[in-house]
């Protein structure tokens, strides 16, 4: 496994750094100055490493969650294990990103994120205050933002158009954690504006990329049928969502979030395997 890791480093590294011009030799449209064409190979090996580094922005929003919910003492023992299982898993797969990438601006912004987490881990620790708590959500902001710029640069800088979907799809499941994120915020007495203004937001670019996914054209049987499940949860749940000024329905928020990231997850799978 660490060698097949270590080949598709070598392989996206060199395209990062090079932006594609390593591609020259065997791909004239790139000598050319056009976006270079990934072989099949590199290209299934980038979706996926795209769908790894996506997954990373929803863990970032998940852990603030958690650490939320046990504050607030509603649905303690499942975010308990969820935010120990979290915290292990976004410093998994930074330790795989690492490895994997070899441009050295995304490996300083890795490396930032590593420090974000690091200190985040520490505060989640102590007993739950405002103060931890606005410093848990500033944290999960910074390895939200640095997540996505990662996203970004894999995206614009492999020219995979199919990527493009998979980081949608992905981004849902962020969304639907960032979305309970500042629900519980709001209920815990961080009652802003910008609490207000970020769960609206959020559930607006969920809906938006919503219909993109339902409307793409080259869904399988199986994600539209996937897709239409969680269509029919949403259409019920996002007006919950809205009402974060009302409350009242955490446990509600809780665990239909988590419902539809885990769907999310799945049709972002689907969607990795439909480019292989």
């Amino acid at each position: 496994m660490k060698r097949e890791m270590r080949r598709i480093g070598l392989a996206l590294g060199l395209m990062l750094v090079l932006g594609g011009g390593a591609m020259a030799a065997e791909n004239p449209a790139a000598a050319t100055g056009e976006p270079a064409q990934v072989n099949a190979l590199v290209k299934k090996d980038a979706i996926q490493l795209i769908n790894i580094a996506g997954k990373q922005r929803m863990l970032s929003q998940r852990i603030a969650k958690d650490y939320l919910y046990i504050g607030k003492k509603v649905a303690t023992d499942k975010a308990t294990k969820q935010l120990k299982v979290s915290l292990e898993e976004f410093r998994a797969n930074q330790n795989k990103l690492a490895e994997m990438i070899n441009d050295p601006e995304i490996k300083n912004l890795l490396e930032f994120v590593n420090m974000s987490l690091s200190e985040l881990q520490e505060i989640v620790k102590k007993p739950f205050s405002l103060d931890n708590a606005q410093l848990v959500l500033d944290l999960s902001e910074s390895m939200l933002e640095g997540s996505q710029y990662v996203v970004d640069s894999l995206t614009n800088t492999l020219q995979i158009k199919e990527s493009s979907i998979v980081a949608k799809s992905g981004k849902q499941r962020m969304l639907a954690q960032r979305i309970a994120k500042y629900y519980i915020a709001y209920q815990s007495g961080i009652k802003d504006k910008n609490t207000v203004d970020q769960m609206n937001a959020a559930v607006k670019e969920f809906s938006d990329n919503h219909k993109t996914l339902m409307e793409y054209k080259d869904n399988t049987a199986t994600i539209n049928q996937k897709l239409a499940k969680v269509d029919k949860l949403w259409k019920v749940v996002y007006k919950f969502y809205l009402n974060i000024e009302k409350g009242g329905l955490p446990f509600i928020v809780f665990t239909t979030t988590d419902d539809i990231t885990r769907q999310m997850d799945v049709i972002t799978k689907l969607y990795v395997e439909l480019y292989k």
